[in-house]
């Protein structure tokens, strides 16, 4: 068994380098990128689209962060952007009837995270298949979104000012939304780098069955790794409810690809067993700016779902070919 952990230790720690190369890689484009934008779209380095690109990215961010591990983890979590709509409009149905606005948090919060424990005791207990789970998931908790909204947005009204300042305040300037998505990337990172109980992660992504003969608990881990993504998701719908003022049953959508498409653009593999928090975020940041992009040359929307799509399309066949020549 010591033989086991050992060789899953020694695989994750040997891919190290290769995180590195990859993170470096997309460092690089995005860099090209951000030079080539900011020759050719003049309003591109502008304080007012860089705040605006930041901020709008930064709920894809936060839910990257949670979809890396259960990438690394060798499952799938498509119910994100779902789990975020209806923690959005728990909190947000709870304070328009005069709830208290962080007591309306803590519940909606709670609600997601019962999200996330419901998949993770379907995988682990009953053996179900994460991809069947998650999409059942999704379609649940967007379903009671539209249900309890009536398919209408939510207005807030007049609610506290430390709740508005969540989504929209700054400091020194950074909107707070983006403050929060980056203590999550440098919390989790480091969690996931040094924590022995984070690492187990890797361990199980790498080799389930090693992972198991070499004690580690593998449905506790799995249930662990999904209610901290579903967790994630709500955090996610409680800023942008913040930041809008109106819950609205339609937030999310597409949320889950544009997470996938991040943490695989950023090196998660979908075999499991690999990826980190930072290369996610840098995947994000690379789909948000080619996505900018797109806007500031008054490309139609549909064009930006189109790109998302090939660039995914792109990372994973990247992915399985890297995956195909370490085998």
């Amino acid at each position: 068994m010591m033989e086991n952990s050992h060789k899953i230790k020694k695989k994750s720690y040997d891919l190290k380098k290769l995180f590195a190369i990859r993170e470096m890689s997309i460092v690089l484009i995005i860099f090209i990128l951000i030079i080539l934008m900011s020759i050719f779209i003049p309003d591109f380095m502008t304080a007012s689209n860089i705040s605006t690109t930041l901020v709008g990215l930064s709920m894809d961010g936060i839910i990257a962060v949670g979809m890396t591990m259960v990438l690394v983890l060798g499952g799938i979590d498509l119910s994100v952007g779902s789990v975020m709509a209806l923690s959005n409009v728990i909190a947000g149905i709870l304070m328009s009837s005069g709830f208290n606005a962080w007591l309306s948090v803590l519940i909606a919060i709670f609600v997601s995270i019962i999200a996330g424990g419901v998949v993770g005791a379907l995988i682990t207990k009953i053996n179900l298949n994460p991809f069947i789970t998650t999409l059942s998931m999704m379609s649940i908790a967007r379903g009671i979104a539209y249900v309890f909204t009536e398919g209408s947005p939510v207005s807030l009204g007049t609610i506290s000012k430390s709740f508005d300042s969540l989504g929209q305040g700054q400091i020194f300037g950074i909107p707070n939304p983006v403050i929060i998505l980056f203590v999550l990337v440098i919390v989790f990172d480091y969690l996931m780098r040094n924590s022995a109980t984070f690492r187990q992660i890797y361990y199980v992504g790498s080799n389930e069955k090693a992972a198991y003969l070499s004690g580690i608990n593998v449905n506790k881990v799995k249930l662990f790794v999904y209610i901290l993504s579903a967790l994630l998701s709500g955090i996610a719908g409680i800023i942008t409810l913040s930041r809008f003022g109106v819950a609205t049953p339609t937030v999310g959508t597409g949320a889950e690809l544009r997470a996938i498409a991040g943490a695989v653009i950023g090196g998660a593999s979908l075999s499991g067993g690999v990826g980190t928090i930072w290369g996610a975020l840098l995947g994000i940041l690379l789909v948000g700016l080619v996505n900018n992009a797109l806007i500031l040359l008054n490309v139609s929307v549909y064009w930006q779902s189109l790109v998302t799509g090939i660039v995914l399309l792109s990372a994973v066949v990247i992915d399985v070919y890297a995956h195909a020549k370490k085998q």
